[in-house]
């Protein structure tokens, strides 16, 4: 920061010298001047533009740029300037590249061992032995017949490594086509937004992102401001600059107290002109965004560290736990290399499953080989008693490459190759529905983990209301409306002055606007009260529009504004008859305390003494407070022409009055929420209200959302009641604290976006139950960033929310609503569901493959099912029954259950039941007909057939019923829980049942024309209908089993648990780290880097809300120390972070010099 500071004295001598100034360009600030600059607040800003350039308009003059007549529309001068202050454009994330994409999905455990598996096959197939038998090795019967099968044999491993590339692309394009769609909606947002700035004295729309440094921006209410600027000059400009700081109160910007503006904030109220000072990159949003990682070259410079620091990987985790004191550090220094934003739920109980499979197919496939291996050295060497030759020894070695290969196929026909498929297809096709549903998912993964959730924290204002305030309740002529009155209702005389209180008396810039989009809400412009009222004048069918006309704002003889002492407005207008009337609304419990007339219900005067006023209260105003209203009195006062008051004299003027009515105004309930609430609370799921309101508002929202019963055991606490709460004597937060708390927490008021981080966290890290809580939460303001990053699913609104909400999150809701909440988590559970569904298909087929094949290799020596039988069964079954099973819709029903969790196996023990029920059924036909089945049809038998002779009848029958078992079985398997109806619903779904008839099709093509190639030879009517039959017996026998009490079955085991957080032993973990090592070291990585840049943006934010008014610390003296630790980690990072941050933070800029 040094030289910056030296460089702006340097330029501090007359302006004359600017042009020996040896600035960028011939333009006299450089980059980093401004950037510093806009990094000042209030005062600070003021006296900096005041030392360095005089005034603004010396710093337009440095610009060469005219306060008045703006930039002239010069290409070159504007291309120029792009190059030297940066281009209006924040760069996204480089997009991966179809490539990386294939390289991230060929990480996956499963899809390793099947490219081992296939890779050895096809050496083994392409291994020819040397030497001719000779006699003198004794031809051994063993296994020669395959000949036929050699030619063959290099499809198998062929046919795998098809099987792996199939899925490699169906996952890259599927990530790849998201994120192109994802881009596509940005891109989109983006080319709409125009702004208007001032040209050649012209006034111009340009597209935002064609801003340039040294334009002269005209701001007015309603703007989302696209870059920095300094205000030359304004009308009562009232900025929101919640999205960046955090502060709900709306800043008032002036040119001699606080000018600056600063992009990716809201215009509240007023006009005015700015100058661009800073834009894309180096705007303050844009640092943000950076520190976000959404500028790409950090991000490899951050790899490029990571490769180097490994070690420095605990370190640079320790901001988020600093808090924790210090057992807590111990053991989440031994946790570092795990982090905490795991894989998904779903991701880990797979790859726990796969490896378990893996390992039975090892152990298979491993028994097969040594079998066969004793089998022949005993026939041979014991009871053939040859002696081993060494010129037989090729030979040898050719039978025992034979075996390896038996052994192989076994192991391949155990390895599930359909389960990445499924899962990606299951993802693929949820997400492409949950677009409809209103949900634009970001990361695949949140997608199932949404199934798994067990808390939603919400926010109240947009997600559970409206975000719109409306007059829902009213006191007009002596009746309590409980809705909207009709016009018809009200007398003429008071309908009118109400319409008049309220057209004229608010602000000018208040307005309600028709809607942008076919179906939406009319929009309202300016102060929030104010639409509301102005909504009830168009709610009784009158329009505010021509009486304000009728008054233009320069007619109007005195307004009192409304401040916060007052807690009222007054508006004075001319009557025509030369006299005056005073229209005053405001708080009412103030207002009605100057009211001493009231209108009755035909609209005249009746006398309101104190004893009515406390009638009132009890009768209208209280009940209206009850149910979370705010209560506002509108009220009027006449002033004959001769008896005109002195206009200061207030308390005099706004007395006296005249009440025409009493409003309740709230921010409704989204009609759709309670019920959606209801349903989460029935799946198991508790919704928590976490907002910036005052806790009665908040406690009656959560009430009418059905948040909070009546008679349940809750809080409801302020933010800082909840601090005070979970943090001990030093200001630390604990997490045994915590954990008293948020069981029972329901709502928290008044809490800031550090608050909601901490609860999230807390909720995260609880060991309290019996598993670990699955947090989501909804944001929609920048400062909301660092909780949607933590929590395990973070929902963005889409229309209320910020970009930098927008990145951090793993959902955008494109509704805003939280119905769409619910929707998430019903097509999560489906995903979990349709994979549970195809696992108990898919290891029905596995079980029964494998023992068929081990059985068969070691009893006859040869696989009754072929190898490219075996490849049609697996390749085809397990791709389409992953299409079909994948692609079932969800049901209501989905909601009717608690969420599994982390450690609930993806095999229950029904399943179980059902995979050993349907595969002894199979096992016992396959064996049937392999040993008896010969004389059962009247055929030839198939076993021991000699070399090449043509596919037999018998074997063919076995192929045949085997795949017709199976696809009756996919019908058995739409149904996981035991279900008895296994047919309920199967029109829904067309996918399954064109899938099922077309592989029926394809097996009759099969087995009649398949000839050689399959092993077949055509089957006669009689035969085919004995398949079909034995086939549709597997329908019967899924309701013998499902007759079956699960719970007598104590001895079934269930697999897939997900990876328990204390289960895993020392040895376990060891043993699991060298399985899964590649993938997860990867995926660490990636988690490390998160971490960092979560870390940067927290930190960020803290030092934002820190510096947001250089004025005032004392809110952030607590946070400082934390603060100021991070400050002294992110220092140690060599990216350009530290240097904003000391910047921002004065008091800590020695320190990060050094």
């Amino acid at each position: 920061m040094g030289d910056v500071a030296n460089s702006s004295i340097e330029f501090h001598p007359k302006p004359q010298q600017q042009r020996e100034a040896p600035h960028a360009g011939g333009f006299g600030c450089t980059l980093a001047e401004l950037r510093s600059l806009m990094e000042l607040r209030g005062a600070e800003a003021l006296q900096k533009v005041q030392e360095t350039y005089g005034d603004v308009g010396g710093l337009c003059r440095r610009l060469k740029t005219s306060p008045t007549e703006g930039l002239a529309d010069n290409a070159n001068d504007l291309e120029k300037r792009r190059q030297i202050y940066g281009q209006n454009f924040i760069p996204p994330k480089q997009p991966k590249t179809f490539l990386q994409l294939v390289w991230e999905a060929l990480q996956d455990v499963t899809l390793i061992i099947l490219e081992v598996a296939a890779i050895v096959s096809l050496g083994l197939s392409f291994y020819a032995p040397p030497g001719e038998e000779s006699e003198a090795c004794g031809n051994v019967s063993a296994g020669a017949e395959d000949e036929g099968e050699a030619e063959a044999g290099w499809i198998e491993g062929a046919a795998i490594l098809l099987s792996v590339i199939c899925v490699v692309l169906v996952t890259a394009f599927n990530d790849w086509s998201k994120e192109k769609q994802f881009r596509g909606l940005q891109s989109r947002i983006e080319q709409e937004q125009k702004f208007t700035v001032i040209r050649n004295g012209q006034l111009l729309q340009v597209p935002v992102a064609a801003l340039v440094v040294g334009d002269i921006a005209q701001v007015k209410y309603g703007d989302l401001l696209p870059a920095d600027g300094v205000l030359i000059q304004g009308n009562d400009l009232k900025i929101d600059e919640s999205s960046l700081t955090g502060e709900s109160d709306h800043v008032r910007k002036s040119a001699d107290k606080d000018p600056m503006l600063l992009s990716g904030t809201h215009v509240m109220e007023g006009s005015g002109r700015m100058v661009v000072t800073a834009v894309g990159v180096n705007s303050q949003t844009g640092i943000i965004f950076t520190l976000l990682g959404a500028g790409g070259e950090e991000e490899e410079k951050k790899e490029k560290k990571a490769k180097k620091q490994d070690g420095a990987v605990a370190m640079e985790m320790q901001p988020l736990k600093s808090a924790e004191g210090g057992e807590m550090e111990e053991r989440e220094k031994k946790k570092a290399n795990v982090p905490k934003k795991e894989k998904s739920v779903l991701q880990g109980k797979l790859t726990k499953l796969a490896v378990q499979i893996g390992k039975a197919g090892l152990v298979m496939s491993a028994i097969t080989v040594i079998i066969l291996v004793l089998y022949f050295v005993i026939e041979t060497f014991v009871v053939g008693g040859r002696a081993w030759l060494a010129e037989c020894t090729p030979v040898y070695v050719q039978y025992f490459v034979k075996f390896f290969i038996i052994g192989v196929t076994v192991l391949v026909v155990a390895v599930p190759e359909g389960l990445p498929l499924a899962v990606t297809i299951s993802l693929a096709y949820s997400v492409k529905k949950m677009m409809r549903d209103n949900n634009l998912v970001r990361h695949l993964d949140a997608c199932e983990t949404m199934g798994n959730a067990t808390a939603i924290c919400s926010d109240k204002t947009g997600t559970l209301t409206t975000n719109r305030m409306t007059v829902v309740q009213s006191y007009l002529g002596d009746t309590h409306y409980k809705e909207v009155p009709a016009p018809s209702a009200l007398t003429p005389k008071i309908l009118d002055l109400l319409v008049h209180a309220i057209s004229i008396n608010s602000a000018y810039t208040t307005k309600i606007l028709p809607p942008e989009k076919e179906g939406a809400l009319p929009r309202q412009v300016g102060n929030k009260t104010e639409c509301a009222l102005l909504g009830f004048v168009l709610d009784l069918k009158q329009d505010f529009q021509p009486v304000r006309e009728q008054i233009p704002e320069d007619k109007l003889y005195k307004v009192y504004t409304f401040n916060s002492v007052r807690k009222s407005m007054s508006t004075v207008i001319r009557m025509p008859d030369g006299g005056f009337r005073l229209f005053s609304k405001g708080a009412s419990e103030i207002l009605l305390k100057k009211c001493t007339n009231i209108l009755n219900s035909n609209g005249e005067l009746r006398s309101f003494r104190p004893r009515d006023r406390d009638d009132m209260v009890k009768k209208v105003i209280e009940p209206m407070a009850c149910d979370g209203l705010r209560t506002i009195c509108i009220a009027y006062r006449d002033f004959s022409a001769a008896q005109e008051p002195d206009w200061d004299n207030e308390n005099e003027v706004v007395g006296d009055l005249t009440c025409i009515a009493v409003v309740g105004i709230e921010d409704p309930v989204r009609p759709e929420v309670p019920e959606a609430i209801r349903k989460c609370q029935r799946a198991g799921i508790t919704v928590r209200m976490v907002t910036g309101d005052n806790i009665n508002t908040a406690r009656a929202i959560a009430a009418k959302c059905g948040i909070i019963q009546p008679g349940e055991d809750f809080l409801c606490l302020e933010g800082k009641e909840f601090n005070r709460r979970i943090r001990n004597e030093k200001g630390e937060i604990e997490q045994e604290r915590l954990d008293k708390v948020w069981p029972k927490l329901r709502v928290l008021a008044r809490s800031s976006p550090t608050d909601k981080h901490t609860l999230v966290k807390g909720i995260i890290d609880s060991n309290t139950g019996e598993q670990r809580q699955v947090v989501a939460v909804t944001g929609d303001g920048t400062n909301d960033g660092p909780a949607l990053k933590k929590a395990d699913v973070g929902f963005a609104m889409g229309i209320a929310g910020t970009d930098v909400a927008k990145e951090a999150s793993d959902i955008i809701l494109t509704d805003d609503n939280f119905t769409s909440i619910v929707k998430a988590v019903m097509w999560g559970r489906n995903v979990y569901d349709s994979i549970s569904k195809f696992l108990q298909f898919q290891l029905t087929v596995n079980v029964v493959a494998v023992i068929v094949a081990f059985t068969g290799a070691c009893i006859t020596q040869d696989s009754p099912l072929k190898a490219v039988q075996m490849l049609w069964v697996n390749l085809i079954m397990d791709t389409f029954a992953s299409l079909a099973l994948a692609t079932e819709p969800p049901t209501e029903s989905l909601l009717l259950r608690k969420p599994y969790g982390r450690d609930k196996p993806l095999i229950s023990r029904t399943m179980m039941k059902s995979i050993l029920g349907h595969a002894v059924y199979q096992l016992t036909i396959i064996f049937t007909l392999l040993f008896v089945g010969e004389l059962f049809f009247d055929i030839d038998s198939g076993r021991n057939a000699p070399l090449h002779s043509p596919p037999s009848e018998h074997y063919t029958i076995i192929f045949n019923t085997f795949v017709m078992m199976q696809l009756f079985n996919e019908i058995n398997a739409r149904k996981i829980h035991g279900e008895r109806n296994v047919f309920h619903g199967i029109f829904s779904n067309p996918i399954f049942c064109t899938i099922v008839l077309g592989t029926f099709a394809i097996q009759i093509v099969i087995v009649q024309f398949g000839g050689k190639p399959f092993s077949c030879s055509p089957l006669s009517t009689e035969q085919w209908l004995w398949c079909l039959f034995v086939g549709v017996g597997e329908l019967v026998w899924g309701q013998v089993i499902a007759t079956i009490p699960t719970s007598q079955l104590k001895c079934l085991k269930e697999a897939g648990h997900g990876p328990g957080k204390d289960e895993m032993t020392d040895e376990e973990l060891a043993e699991g780290e060298e399985e899964i090592d590649h993938a997860e070291r990867e995926l660490r990585r990636g988690q490390i880097l998160w971490f960092r840049g979560l870390n940067r943006i927290q930190t960020q934010m803290e030092v934002v809300s820190t510096f947001k008014r250089s004025g005032s610390f004392q809110g952030a003296v607590r946070r400082r120390s934390s603060v100021l630790s991070q400050l002294h980690d992110v220092t140690n990072l060599s990216t350009p972070t530290h240097l904003i941050l000391s910047a921002a933070n004065p008091t800590s800029a020695a320190g990060s010099e050094s």
